[in-house]
């Protein structure tokens, strides 16, 4: 990881309770809604989305001028999403009810219910860096000692699983285009509003292929893949590397969970804007407040006052080799080659 100096006060792999409330007092004035900017935000990632798409289908089958408006286009649906995620937390607009009308707005074209994203996502911050509620993450990850206490089914799917070949495509595809059809607590939170969302996506798909053809088909399903992939890709690295950070009630610090289990991606100016910084998960989980136009500005402010753990692109993809989190170390690390001949001790 890097840190801009070692002078400054650490506030993540050494976490101290006085920097808890500093922090919070220096990030609350970051957490001001501007509706000019979120406006800015929500309309700009919309014509790029539908320009790009246009061009793609327009430019039919001329591949390599294709090839890049794809990966665009790919880039702005997860911004979308994004920025469905920040109404979800009511710090995209400044009034509710804009945050609700432009959430459900953006739920057809991220392929994600509003409502239930939503209320799944507020139990995933409230239950971070909580081992006894893993239910809520999005990418299970086992201990150590669960691993060691598993038989082969359950290893052989757990390799499966955490296999970023796998992982990335195929999770990205069951996520948005089956799991999200009906995904979980559908029918405790808002099976109306998921049924009035399917519909919505299947209006949006036949009229592209009324207005583009299969051109038109196969340029959006290639989108879809890709911003699958990106968005599986980041989910994964925000609470998944070396020294990320989990425990149990009681000991569980929600304030710690947040600044340490959570990643600051410093990946890149462009990298932020495409992906409306969700990046700087750290504070985003911190002080759910800040919205996405707001928060690279913050993160490098608090950069300034204290020592920030950050992950650039080589730590990026080595985190993808980390699989189990070691209870004893208090780390993420590989699967252990001597797992499977290592005795179970009860209670370890």
């Amino acid at each position: 990881m890097t840190a801009d100096s070692p002078n400054r006060p650490q506030i993540t792999l050494e976490y101290r309770q006085e920097a808890e409330r500093e922090i919070r007092a220096f990030v609350r004035d970051w957490t001001a809604r501007d509706d000019r900017l979120a406006s800015l935000s929500y309309l700009a990632t919309f014509a790029v989305y539908f320009l790009t798409l246009w061009a793609a289908v327009a430019l039919w089958p001329t591949w390599w001028l294709i090839a890049p408006l794809v990966l665009i286009n790919a880039m702005a649906g997860v911004r979308l999403y994004v920025l469905q995620h920040d109404c979800g937390h009511g710090s995209l607009f400044t009034s509710k009810h804009a945050n609700d009308l432009a959430g459900h707005a953006l739920s057809v074209f991220t392929l994600t219910p509003y409502r239930v994203m939503k209320h799944n996502h507020n139990q995933h911050h409230s239950h971070l860096g909580n081992l006894d509620e893993r239910d809520t993450t999005e990418i299970l990850t086992l201990t150590v000692r669960e691993w060691n206490e598993a038989g082969p089914w359950r290893r052989l799917y757990y390799r499966i699983y955490r296999n970023p070949l796998i992982m990335i495509p195929i999770g990205g595809l069951f996520t948005y285009v089956l799991a999200y059809r009906w995904p979980k607590n559908a029918g405790t939170v808002d099976a109306r509003g998921v049924l009035l969302h399917n519909a919505g996506l299947v209006a949006w798909v036949a009229l592209l292929w009324l207005l583009g053809g299969w051109p038109a088909m196969a340029i959006y399903a290639a989108t879809v893949f890709i911003a699958g992939c990106i968005g599986v890709f980041l989910v994964y690295l925000q609470h998944n590397f070396e020294d990320t950070w989990w425990d149990r009630k009681p000991d569980l610090n929600p304030a710690r969970a947040a600044l340490q289990g959570s990643s600051a991606l410093d990946l890149g100016w462009w990298f932020d804007l495409a992906v409306a910084n969700i990046t700087y998960h750290d504070i985003h989980h911190f002080n759910a407040n800040i919205p996405s136009y707001r928060l690279r500005a913050c993160h490098r402010a608090l950069r300034e006052k204290y020592e920030v753990q950050t992950i650039g692109w080589a730590e990026a993809l080595r985190s993808f080799t980390l699989k189990l989190w070691d209870e004893e170390q208090e780390r993420l690390v590989p699967f252990p080659r001597e797992a499977r001949h290592r005795p179970v001790v009860s209670g370890a």
